[in-house]
């Protein structure tokens, strides 16, 4: 079986969601099991699968322009693993919410991304074009805020983690398919 974590931080339930959409993707490729870590709530035993896994996806909203303080935390702890490069060569990519259609997003998924290539894991993009930007795109379209770093996702301030925009998670779903798909292919 090849194995995918999907380690994040929610803060107001935004990010569970979407993480949730990741493992869906994820779990949809045959012979892969995969799980959610909350890295608020990290165990020895989550750390040993991380350790065992052949990909982490990482997951964390955007509260202003960066990663939020619990996700940084995790990425402060894991100088275990860097010491002796568990995660290396492991297959990586990331995901992220914020309220507004910005937000500095991408400065959030620069973080994972440069995060991920300190412990020398492969860095995965999302592998979609940008959606929503021309006079025949629509909100609903996969990749609809035009990211290629990762997942990106849009979440109003005011309701709650069921009020997703499900082209959002689509796209979230998408990128747990295919960090899945290669984390397998790598693995053969």
């Amino acid at each position: 079986m090849t194995k995918v974590v999907i380690a994040y931080h929610s803060g107001y339930g935004h990010t569970l969601t979407q993480a949730q959409a990741v493992l869906e993707g994820a779990k949809s490729v045959p012979g892969v099991e995969a799980r959610l870590v909350s890295v608020a709530e990290i165990t020895d035993a989550d750390w040993a699968d991380l350790d065992a896994a052949d990909a982490i996806v990482f997951g964390a909203p955007t509260y202003m322009g960066s990663v939020s303080a619990p996700f940084k935390t995790f990425m402060d702890a894991s100088s275990k693993p860097w010491f002796t490069q568990n995660w290396k060569d492991k297959v990586a990519a990331g995901f992220t919410t914020s309220a507004s259609q910005s937000g500095d997003k991408l400065g959030s998924l620069i973080q994972l991304m440069v995060f991920a290539n300190q412990h020398g894991m492969i860095w995965t993009s999302l592998g979609l074009m940008p959606g929503n930007n021309s006079s025949t795109g629509s909100v609903d379209d996969l990749n609809r805020l035009g990211s290629f770093s990762g997942a990106m996702a849009q979440a109003n301030a005011d309701q709650g983690g069921d009020a997703m925009r499900d082209s959002d998670l689509k796209t979230a779903a998408h990128l747990g398919q295919r960090v899945a798909t290669l984390a397998a292919k790598l693995r053969d």
